[in-house]
């Protein structure tokens, strides 16, 4: 049987991975629009965060609407997300192995940075390291897969304790700490602990499980109500200066939220 030569409309292209159909991006857009939103927008309001003329806005509405994508309210007019739309968000959060995602981007922040990282998520009895990605720079000791990490002296710990509810974070400093009560003393450390991490957007701590070794840790947010995993650089603490510091706490940021807003975690809506 031959094989049949493409069509004249494909034929001759340079690549086919740049080949695509406008109006699907364009009608993503509006999506795109709504999403960032954050609740019903008008076809004014649509038609303005997508870069459209109302009209055309308008008219990439009706389609959508047509298969489901968008809805509209009959009282207010106003266009939201429609039922399709809603059991694909739901069937992509079923399917998504966030651990899976995140982890293909740990080899690359090893090596923009030289250092070792490791993934770690929340267990049942705290912190508990499932990835570890090892660098170019020698380090006292590891810490094996699977290990569960303190909260207070550990830079994932201190990511954990500023992301999580006390309701969960609590029990757990608890046993840790092999007390039925935290004292002023150690309520007082969760809290400059939780302040620093919020302020900073990353914990840090230096000799905190291994002596030695410096720890700088980011949470990376998932989509709905999953808990945060946690990204960690571990790196020798000698010849260390502030600039290095400030240069590693800021690619682990950015990367941070770059696996955040892969995981489907809302971004902040754009600015006109």
């Amino acid at each position: 049987m031959k094989t049949p030569h493409p069509s004249g409309s494909e034929a001759g292209e340079a690549s086919p991975a740049r080949q695509g159909i406008q109006s699907v991006e364009l009608a993503m857009t509006v999506l795109q629009a709504l999403e960032e939103g954050r609740g019903p927008m008008s076809l004014t309001q649509i038609a303005a965060a997508s870069g459209m003329q109302p009209s055309k806005a308008h008219r990439y509405l009706v389609s959508l609407a047509r298969v489901g994508l968008v809805a509209q309210s009959p009282s207010s007019g106003h266009y939201d997300m429609g039922p399709a739309m809603r059991r694909l968000g739901v069937e992509s959060l079923r399917r998504m192995d966030e651990v899976a995602l995140v982890s293909e981007h740990l080899p690359g922040l090893r090596d923009r940075t030289s250092h070792a990282v490791n993934l770690a998520v929340w267990g049942d009895h705290g912190p508990v390291v499932v990835r570890w990605e090892y660098g170019a720079h020698a380090l006292p000791i590891t810490v094996r897969v699977g290990a569960t990490m303190p909260l207070l002296n550990s830079a994932m710990g201190g990511a954990f304790l500023a992301h999580l509810p006390e309701r969960l974070t609590e029990p757990v400093l608890r046993a840790q700490l092999e007390t039925d009560t935290l004292d002023a003393a150690t309520r007082d450390q969760v809290d400059r602990i939780k302040d620093g991490v919020l302020r900073a957007g990353v914990a840090t701590t230096v000799g905190g499980v291994i002596p030695g070794v410096t720890s700088v840790a980011a949470p990376v947010f998932t989509a709905g109500e999953s808990f945060p995993l946690v990204v960690t650089l571990v790196m020798p603490a000698r010849g260390l200066t502030d600039q290095d510091m400030a240069r590693l706490s800021t690619e682990l940021l950015d990367s941070a939220r770059a696996m955040s807003e892969m995981l489907g975690h809302p971004t902040e809506p754009r600015r006109s």
